[in-house]
């Protein structure tokens, strides 16, 4: 299966680091190989890099581990295909527009017998994956549900929206990162960790390759950063495992709902 990252966080903050040791896992520690993507929020902006190659031989990769580029909220997603071919197209994260705001989503899993389920009218899969597909089942629930007009509890969509998961859920595993640049949900069908990095900061160490970092160092006393990955990235820090059903929600790094199915 594929692997998840995530960041939220109170400041504008680089992923350099956790980025360096996912990018190991596609090819070198694991194998996912098959594509990898990441999206950078920027305000109501966003840019993404994604590449078909795996993210230990990927040039573009490369320049994401090596420029610090800063951001509030990321999402990321390394590849090892079960449903879809190797392509671009089907290479994760997958943004879509909602009430003039981008939303991202990146799953890990694999689904079955969904084609009937995943009917959607607004929203189209450009490519050939359950999980975009999936995706725009999402987002047209949503609009079915809230309509064209963003609600003014942001909160009451991602709990229907936790809803929608469980459904999914029960077409196999359905591990899910979204975000509409502002929040981020993270939601757990088996594989999902967290950890909320706050003063004071200390030494991490990366589990798939040798780098160390101090955050104290590059950090100030007021920083807040959540990270969300499928399996811990570092050794030598306490990681928040998810059970099976539960999701979590976070804004500028801090925990904000957070629920049992």
């Amino acid at each position: 299966m594929c692997e998840l990252l995530a960041m939220s966080a109170n400041v504008p903050t680089d992923i350099v680091f956790s980025f360096t040791g996912l990018a190991q896992r596609g090819g070198v520690t694991g194998p996912h190989v098959d594509g990898w993507g990441i999206t950078f929020y920027e305000g109501k902006g966003n840019r993404t890099f994604k590449d078909a190659r795996p993210s230990s031989e990927s040039h573009i990769a490369q320049l994401i581990k090596s420029y610090p580029i800063k951001s509030e909220v990321v999402v990321s997603h390394i590849r090892q295909a079960n449903r879809g071919c190797v392509s671009l197209e089907n290479t994760h994260p997958f943004t879509r527009e909602l009430w003039g705001q981008y939303w991202t989503y990146a799953h890990n899993g694999q689904l079955s017998d969904y084609e009937d389920k995943f009917v959607s009218k607004r929203f189209t899969a450009v490519g050939d994956t359950d999980s975009e597909m999936a995706f725009c089942w999402i987002m047209d629930q949503v609009v079915e549900k809230f309509g064209d007009q963003a609600p003014d509890d942001r909160l009451t969509v991602y709990q229907y929206i936790s809803t929608l998961a469980d459904e999914i859920r029960a077409l196999g595993v359905f591990n899910m990162i979204l975000s509409d640049g502002e929040h981020l949900m993270s939601y757990c069908s088996n594989n999902l960790c967290y950890i909320t990095r706050r003063a004071p900061f200390g030494k991490a160490k990366l589990i798939d390759t040798d780098v160390v970092i101090d955050f104290d160092k590059e950090t100030t006393p007021n920083d807040v950063v959540t990270v969300i990955a499928t399996r811990p990235l570092t050794n030598n820090e306490q990681w928040n495992v998810l059970t099976p059903g539960e999701w979590k929600l976070f804004k500028k790094g801090e925990l904000v709902s957070s629920s049992q199915s």
